[in-house]
């Protein structure tokens, strides 16, 4: 017989796991804040327009019919393989104009994948990468493998640009990249040429890459402006994410792709760390590769063109409805699927913070949402704009009801100007189930 050390189990996680923390992912799985029985749940929390409003493209389905009729289900290349990849490239040639080469292309898991290989590729432990605030949780993979992130503003005064100053005054010595997200989640802006260029010139100035995070591009709302990062760089070089989740309505299918604009030969030894990287996980699926030509080829305008209108049109009947509910200061989208609305808490004193607005709105009037702190922006809640036009309406009037309910007009209350109150853990938070209906 073995010596038995121990009669109990020790077994802890890694310290990569611990600090891997989605903050939208715990809410979901992990609430203890339960909704009104009386009232049918709207979720305005999850950014997937499949649910119960919008479908994907006929003609994508039609190529994923035909690749599973024909692929033989083999190992490909693990950076995509050549037909895939050479549809990407063309598909961003025929939006943006910008000249690339098959071999600039990687095929990925989904963007979350594309992203998460940029970080592990461009820095080590101890070191930092820079991210807008309000922005999208891409503390999850940064966090676990120790790589900083160092957050510089967007200014909702000026409908989220980046505040220049701001970004620049985060740079330091162990600096390795800026991420760029346009179109934003969670703000649905667009930001302009000018303030790109200026970021651009800033990324030159200190010889740093950028990530821009595309997954949203060019989904603006017609009469605005979509300039893509890649686009406007002439010297700095850019590592370009995106893939079919948003502009394709199609999340599920998971797959993604990196283009690598580099415009003086600046990615040398970054181009062998991918091919290094990507020998981790053998490259993503292989019928949706197959896919991926018919899907980016045959997916007519029309389609892009009636996703974009029919969004717009909640956007504005969210944005008209919810700027006329005292206290509440909602932020006007224009483009991607989400819009930011921001709570003046001195007129709610019986809520300490928005997550705890956001927790008695779930339990009072059934409709959920994402506080600030997912967001790293507290002071704010986040709405999701792909739901049904007429659940949407119904949840603006919930919520106008639920702030008629709590509200206190004080008189000597001035008007605050918008500004990013003090910082808040995601991890105090109490945890919001989502329901999908």
């Amino acid at each position: 017989m073995p010596n038995v050390i121990s009669a109990d189990w020790k077994l802890q996680m890694s310290s990569f796991a611990r600090q891997t923390i989605n903050p939208h992912r715990l809410m979901v799985e992990t609430s203890k804040v339960f909704p009104n029985p009386e009232k049918k749940v709207i979720t305005l929390q999850l950014g997937d327009p499949t649910i119960g409003n919008f479908s994907h493209p006929p003609e994508a389905v039609e190529a994923i019919h035909n690749a599973l009729n024909k692929d033989t289900f083999s190992y490909y290349p693990t950076n995509g393989i050549q037909e895939a990849r050479e549809a990407v490239a063309d598909y961003v040639y025929k939006n943006d104009g910008t000249l690339i080469d098959a071999d600039d292309v990687i095929i990925t898991s989904g963007g979350s994948s594309s992203l998460e290989l940029c970080f592990f590729l461009l820095a080590n432990p101890g070191e930092n990468i820079l991210i807008p605030t309000p922005s999208f949780n891409y503390k999850t993979w940064l966090h676990g493998p120790n790589i900083v992130s160092k957050t510089y503003k967007l200014d909702p005064t000026k409908q989220w640009e980046i505040d220049l100053d701001h970004l620049e005054s985060q740079i330091d010595s162990k600096t390795k990249a800026i991420l760029v997200n346009n179109v934003g989640n969670p703000c649905g802006n667009s930001l302009s040429k000018n303030n790109i260029l200026e970021v651009i010139a800033i990324a030159e100035r200190y010889r740093l890459p950028i990530i821009s995070d595309d997954i949203y591009e060019h989904f603006v709302f017609p009469g605005v402006q979509y300039y893509s990062v890649a686009g406007l760089s002439k010297n700095v070089p850019v590592l370009s994410c995106s893939g079919l989740t948003k502009r394709f309505i199609m999340p599920g299918i998971r797959l993604g792709w990196i283009v690598i604009h580099d415009r003086s030969n600046a990615f040398k030894e970054i181009r062998r760390g991918f091919t290094q990287l990507l020998g981790r996980n053998f490259g993503p699926n292989c019928s949706i590769q197959k896919a991926l030509p018919g899907i980016l080829k045959n997916t007519p305008q029309t389609f892009f063109d009636d996703t974009v209108s029919r969004v717009q049109k909640l956007a504005l009947t969210a944005f008209n409805l919810v700027k006329d509910i005292r206290g509440l200061v909602p932020i006007e989208p224009n483009g991607a699927f989400y819009m930011m609305v921001k709570i003046e808490l001195e007129h709610f004193p019986k809520f300490k913070n928005d997550i705890e607005f956001v927790e008695a709105l779930t339990e009072e009037q059934s409709v959920k949402a994402f506080p600030g702190p997912c967001f790293d922006f507290p002071g704010y809640f986040r709405f999701v704009l792909t739901v049904p036009m007429d659940k949407l309406i119904e949840a603006c009037e919930r919520i106008k009801e639920f702030c008629a309910d709590h509200f206190i007009d004080e008189n000597e209350c001035q008007k605050l100007i918008i500004e990013v109150p003090e910082k808040q853990e995601v991890s105090n938070m109490k945890m919001v189930e989502i329901t999908v209906t």
